[in-house]
């Protein structure tokens, strides 16, 4: 069953078209990445989800209910958070303030104690640093503080932009690992858009390949990884 599914997505900045037409689905509880060279519109469909950019045309259903254009704060309400390429930590604030930070549609005050305990068991270098500024924290330690802050949101499901972006591919390994963690131990689905194809097709069970706003290829992450369409997408819009 798809808890997030799409069809014919548009969108524009002005005069420029991002989203051509766009479809594509997030079953319940699965790993589903977005492929692409940079421009390919992977980022704009992730905004179109959280309500950051409202689509010009098509339709974003949600447990089968139209959310298409919503506000982000109704949708991150509905169960949907968004870890933004860069992380968009607050960087004047504290790793324990940041994760506050994150659960700011909630009002369930125990339970939001409990989700922050459960971030710094799974991040345990931010448990170390719970006093720390977020400005002060490595790139890799900031990566795990903007996941732990979309976690914050209670979401079913987890939208991921670019999170190796900049890592050293340990740290990379770490991230990954704890995705797929989240993904096996809590049943949270999670919509990745990464340029690290190999470790995205690793981590992931379906992937949609985008080039110039729109899905080239799509299939189970298994049969992309020796799919030639998926190099020739990367290459083509390089």
């Amino acid at each position: 069953m798809s808890v997030l599914k799409i069809e014919n997505l548009a969108a524009s900045y002005g005069p420029v078209t991002a989203l051509r037409g766009v479809s594509i689905e997030v079953p319940e509880k699965s790993i589903v990445t977005l492929l692409g060279a940079n421009g390919a519109g992977k980022s704009t469909t992730l905004k179109c989800i959280s309500g950051v950019v409202r689509p010009s045309g098509g339709t974003i259903a949600w447990d089968g209910e139209s959310i298409a254009g919503r506000s982000p704060n109704a949708i991150t309400k509905r169960g949907i958070a968004q870890v933004p390429e860069g992380r968009r930590i607050f960087k004047d604030l504290t790793v324990t303030e940041n994760l506050t930070m994150g659960a700011y549609t909630r009002k369930d005050t125990d339970a939001i104690e409990a989700d922050r305990e459960q971030v710094l068991d799974l991040f345990p270098r931010l448990k170390e640093r719970e006093a720390q500024l977020g400005g002060s924290l490595s790139g890799g330690e900031q990566q795990m503080l903007a996941i732990g802050r979309g976690l914050m949101a209670a979401p079913r499901l987890l939208l991921l932009d670019e999170p190796s972006l900049g890592l050293a591919p340990i740290v990379v390994a770490q991230i990954f690992e704890t995705l797929e963690q989240l993904n096996r131990e809590r049943g949270i689905a999670i919509l990745l858009v990464e340029q690290n194809m190999k470790m995205a097709l690793r981590v992931s069970n379906y992937g949609y390949v985008m080039q110039l706003g729109q899905v080239m290829v799509s299939g189970a992450s298994e049969e992309l990884r020796d799919n030639s369409k998926v190099f020739e997408s990367y290459m083509g819009a390089a």
